[in-house]
């Protein structure tokens, strides 16, 4: 049907220069770490698993994640993959600078690398099947104002996350072949208890997904996701962060609900500074 990174850029998802690597090759600050791992599910019947980390500092990030289906439904939905980024931080907001996927799925194998400055996405590399004919060309208005699948996932808070105005937002995502929006609004306030991991509020958005370029029309994924109503992404809070991180996805399908739910969701404070001796 399309495959299991696909539906991570829904819910949820690289050219380097020298220029990049001056400003992200440089030491990291602490970081508060997140390390968090999804289980994916089709009506209750699991077929697949999601490993995400996040590193969140003062003036820079990092986040990867690797995914695979596996199982039953796996001839369903299938593939694997892995996604890096690394970017700045600037004003409280996350910028990419560098974006890598590996991807194996019914497209075949496809490594891309891509940079980006200033919300634009620059340099492009990629390798595997060109893409068909048939899918709407990505123009260069496309790329700008857009970030990445997995920055997008990482959306600013204030004070309280479980604050409304927390979900009024719209994700401008490009991921180096689909340019899409998800639009998110508020649902509700709610709670979550994970064995030996998190326990605490969390906030539920509706979300839109709003394709834009690089899809093909008559797709599964245009012609029955797009535009639903019902579709939701439940947020934690990344302690010692203003950030929220997803932590449940759940998106009506034809052959029932497809949910990515964490089971792992776990916050690691920068270590303190050395005493000096």
């Amino acid at each position: 049907m399309f495959s299991t990174f696909a539906l991570l850029r829904c819910a949820t998802a690289v050219a380097f220069g020298a220029l990049a690597c001056a400003d992200l090759c440089a030491p990291a600050s602490a970081q508060t770490r997140l390390k968090a791992h999804y289980a994916i599910s089709m009506t209750g019947v699991p077929f697949g698993q999601i490993a995400w980390v996040a590193g969140l500092g003062d003036q820079r990030y990092t986040t990867s994640a690797t995914g695979k289906a596996s199982g039953v439904l796996s001839v369903l939905v299938n593939g694997e993959g892995a996604v890096d980024v690394r970017g700045a931080v600037i004003d409280g907001r996350l910028a990419p600078r560098l974006f890598t996927s590996k991807i194996t799925d019914d497209e075949g194998n496809s490594d891309l690398r891509m940079t980006f400055e200033d919300d634009v996405a620059k340099e492009l590399l990629s390798s595997g099947p060109p893409p068909s004919k048939d899918r709407k060309p990505v123009t260069d208005a496309d790329r700008r104002g857009v970030t990445d699948p997995l920055s997008a996932m990482l959306i600013p808070a204030g004070e309280s996350a479980v604050a409304p105005a927390n979900c009024d937002r719209v994700l401008s995502i490009f991921d180096g072949r689909r340019r899409y929006d998800l639009a998110l609004s508020y649902k509700r306030a709610d709670k979550v208890a994970l064995d030996h991991s998190y326990s605490g509020p969390v906030l539920v958005c509706g979300v839109i997904l709003q394709p834009i370029a690089g899809y093909r029309a008559d797709s599964t994924l245009v012609k029955y996701v797009a535009g639903r109503r019902d579709m939701e992404l439940w947020f934690a809070p990344v302690a010692g962060t203003l950030y929220l991180a997803p932590i449940r996805v759940l998106m009506p399908t034809l052959v029932g609900t497809l949910e990515i739910e964490a089971d792992q969701f776990d916050v690691a404070a920068p270590a303190p500074p050395a005493a000096p001796r």
